[in-house]
């Protein structure tokens, strides 16, 4: 949702991660990701951005877009070249009407789904209210993976979504993290995570959720390709992006 913290939370993201050697932000008017100057001007995402970073394991392709309604657009666009998806929730604003229509967006097009809930730094944020808000408002599968939770109860909550997440339990006693991955990748486990972008609080969390839960598409040989996005270079010239499917080029 617009001022939830999406801008803060990439920016926050390809800093921890290496990709930016300083941290920007909306409000100095110097966030990486918000390059034309009315997005400055305003402090919001008007076009969705692109940028990459890397983690031990796998090269990712951030995709920043606009959470204002007026350019939801430019975020459906994305839909279909997303391996998962962050939604982020502002802890003051809670569950907005515009967060549910992204929630159903998502659920449409079966896409894995973190969910980070920012400015837990604000007074009067606490996560047992808030997670309750979105188990109710979204789903009932929202989990929350915070750190300071023991393992086994976050094992003993996650076992019930599949019967083989349910089987690994009983024998073990914890789940492998390609167990937890799977029920990810089926959606049937919502990850979420509390933090503030803009104190770097809690993203570490969500890189490693990255890491360890979002399995790597496997695409055949044979070239393919989605174009999610189009623009003009200053030079008037059309500009596509395209998410590779398939081969090389």
């Amino acid at each position: 949702h617009v001022d939830a913290g999406k801008t803060t939370l990439s920016e926050a993201i390809l800093y921890l991660s290496g990709s930016l050697r300083k941290l920007g932000r909306v409000d100095h008017r110097d966030a990486f990701l918000d390059t034309f100057q009315l997005e400055r001007q305003r402090g919001i995402t008007i076009f969705s951005k692109q940028a990459e970073f890397s983690l031990p394991g796998a090269d990712f392709t951030l995709l920043d877009t606009p959470g204002h309604v007026d350019f939801s657009s430019e975020m459906e666009r994305t839909l279909q070249v997303l391996d998962c998806a962050v939604l982020v929730i502002s802890a003051g604003d809670g569950v907005q009407g515009h967060t549910r229509t992204l929630w159903e967006l998502l659920r449409r097009a079966g896409i894995p789904t973190f969910l980070f809930v920012n400015k837990m730094d604000l007074a009067g944020s606490e996560e047992g209210p808030l997670l309750a808000q979105l188990r109710s408002t979204l789903s009932p599968r929202c989990v929350s993976f915070s750190s300071q939770r023991p393992p086994a109860a976050l094992f003993e909550e996650l076992a019930v979504g599949s019967e083989e997440a349910l089987s690994e339990y009983l024998e073990s006693g914890a789940l492998r993290d390609e167990t937890v991955a799977q029920l990810f990748a089926n959606r049937q486990v919502f990850p979420c995570l509390f933090g503030s972008a803009l104190k770097l609080q809690g993203v570490d969390e969500l890189l490693g959720g990255l890491q360890r839960y979002v399995q790597m598409p496997a695409y055949p040989a044979a070239f393919g390709a989605k174009v999610f996005k189009i623009t003009r270079d200053e030079q008037g010239t059309r500009l596509a992006y395209l998410k590779i499917t398939g081969g090389s080029l």
